[in-house]
């Protein structure tokens, strides 16, 4: 019979009042503490690729590299409405972001589950946007709802052939981040967040 993993919360995981993360010591080395609430939200707040799982309407798997911002305690991340993640969502918005290191000796892993939902009030897309711009120098317009980049090919055309591209906006609130650390040390931590309830950022 299976049993739950055993965890610990770790006390001292957020020493500034954010979320405390528990130890899932069955895949922590001896003696382990829990990745700080700090560690994962630099993760969270500078990777600059998350890989995007969705499920597609028979039920297979679905996956895709693409940049985020987070902001109000949520990922973002922005598709064209006909792309497959975008009908992959209207059919099951539940979805996973990971990001990370591809090295055994040293990095950390997060992994962002949650339930994605459409951003389509222009104020709070334009705050977004100005992120966007910050961080990846990419521009966005932004009207009726969603982003534009007039510099995006469309579906369909040559890549080298731009063209005007309507970019839908998502917003996913955590409802678990798991942070797996390689190094002195292996860890496993996670945080639990009840009703996608904010995150401090």
């Amino acid at each position: 019979m299976a049993t739950e993993p055993s965890t610990q919360v770790d006390p001292v995981s957020a020493p500034d009042g954010g979320p405390a993360g528990e130890l899932m010591t069955d895949f922590s080395s001896p003696g382990a503490t829990a990745t700080s609430w700090a560690d994962t939200l630099a993760v969270l707040q500078k990777a600059e690729i998350f890989w995007l799982s969705t499920v597609r309407p028979d039920g297979s798997p679905h996956v895709t590299p693409l940049i985020t911002v987070w902001a109000d305690g949520a990922l973002h991340f922005c598709t064209g409405p006909t792309e497959r993640k975008a009908r992959n969502l209207e059919q099951n918005p539940g979805c996973v972001l990971t990001t990370g290191t591809n090295r055994m000796s040293e990095g950390l892993d997060v992994v962002l589950a949650g339930v994605a939902r459409r951003i389509t009030e222009d104020h709070v897309l334009q705050r977004l946007a100005d992120r966007w711009a910050c961080k990846y120098e990419w521009h966005f317009e932004v009207h009726d709802g969603s982003f534009w980049d007039s510099e995006a090919p469309s579906e369909g055309s040559p890549a080298d052939a731009p063209a005007a591209g309507e970019a839908h906006v998502f917003q996913v609130r955590p409802r678990t981040i798991h942070a797996y650390g390689r190094g002195e040390d292996y860890t496993s931590t996670r945080w639990t967040f009840e009703d996608g309830a904010s995150v401090k950022a």
